[in-house]
């Protein structure tokens, strides 16, 4: 399996990855929107020359009490074409992603999703680094992960998504 940054010829790959692994197209759709802002950065899976995987990454701010040369992303969405899933492809692009976040300097990354598959990579819930979701989500599916340690340790406050979040509803 190959992972790499999405191109430019990849986006018609990357939106039917995201229509067929959710079975509506408001992902694709955020994806599209996101495409262009500075600090977002999209990964593809690809076993051959056809796009199977996608994961897209966006910058997030927290409104309380933080660093203000803090930078976190929100991991959103990752998605696998279905013939495609259970197979590992999903754990790849999160592993490769984290990476690529860390080298190019993010402090931290937080998800919405199901605890049991993100507590594998190091999330735990972002209550427990005094954040909250701006979305009314079940605690422990709204996680944090630390990229530099103790980034989070004086930070607390409500993590928002850009408002292109708000359009995929």
């Amino acid at each position: 399996m190959y992972i790499r940054t999405e191109k430019p010829e990849d986006l018609e790959g990357v939106r039917q990855v995201n229509i067929a692994a959710f079975g509506r197209e408001n992902e694709a759709n955020l994806v599209d929107r996101l495409r262009g802002i500075a600090s977002t950065f999209s990964l593809v899976a690809l076993p051959s020359d056809r796009i199977v995987g996608h994961i897209c990454f966006s910058p997030v701010v927290v409104e309380g009490k933080c660093s203000s040369n803090l930078s976190i992303l929100g991991l959103a969405p990752v998605a696998v074409l279905p013939e495609y899933q259970r197979q590992g492809i999903g754990t790849l692009l999160i592993q490769h992603g984290l990476e690529e976040c860390r080298r190019s300097g993010f402090q931290a990354v937080v998800v919405l999703g199901h605890p049991d598959f993100y507590s594998r990579f190091g999330f735990i819930p972002a209550s427990r680094k005094s954040l909250k979701s701006e979305y009314d989500v079940p605690d422990e599916a709204f996680m944090v992960l630390e990229l530099e340690s103790g980034t989070l340790q004086d930070c607390s406050g409500t993590v928002k998504y850009r408002s292109e979040f708000s359009l995929c509803e």
